[in-house]
């Protein structure tokens, strides 16, 4: 079962991340074979770091659980709280399968909260662009609760427009990159 999640900073957490650097990425290397994606979020000025992306592929939801929480920057009080969803990998790639590689262009998460019937669960068009991408589902994959994309695109607007605007509550979009010891 594939999960998405998407921890977010507290507000001026950053020494206290910087500080688990290494906590961080030596938890996460223990995940290395069930990593579809990984990486963090930024403020728009593209420097402070906002959150941080995980997309696993674990047995169940209790696993996904326990990623999420005894993750070391969460257990610090890094992070002020925590999306975590059964996700669907419609590419069937990991991140490093994305043919752009890891660097050039700018890189995006999107985030569509959904309400009502499912919508967007057909890759779409553009597909040499996309990171990852998928429905997000409850933990028993019954019920479609929005989409998350990770991509390239020129800028906000284009990364959001993946989507369709007026089927979500609300679409997030951050910047984005590929995370990871280099």
């Amino acid at each position: 079962m594939e999960f998405l999640c998407y921890h977010r900073d507290r507000p001026d957490s950053l020494p206290l991340r910087d500080e688990l650097l290494e906590a961080h990425w030596s938890y996460v290397d223990q995940y290395a074979k069930e990593m579809i994606a990984r990486g963090p979020t930024f403020a728009d000025d593209g420097d402070a770091p906002t959150g941080s992306v995980h997309i696993v592929d674990l047995p169940d939801p209790a696993a996904a659980r326990a990623f999420a929480f005894d993750e070391p920057n969460y257990q610090a009080g890094v992070y002020r709280d925590v999306l975590l969803r059964r996700w669907r990998n419609t590419l069937g790639r990991t991140m490093w399968d994305f043919p752009g590689g890891r660097t050039g262009g700018n890189r995006y998460l999107v985030l569509g909260l959904g309400s009502g019937q499912p919508v967007d669960l057909a890759v779409p068009p553009g597909r040499d662009e996309l990171i990852a991408y998928g429905p997000l589902l409850s933990d028993d994959g019954t019920a479609w609760l929005g989409t998350a994309a990770l991509l390239r695109a020129p800028d906000p607007d284009t990364a959001r427009a993946v989507l369709t605007p007026d089927r979500y509550a609300d679409i997030e979009v951050h910047d984005w990159e590929f995370g990871g010891r280099s």
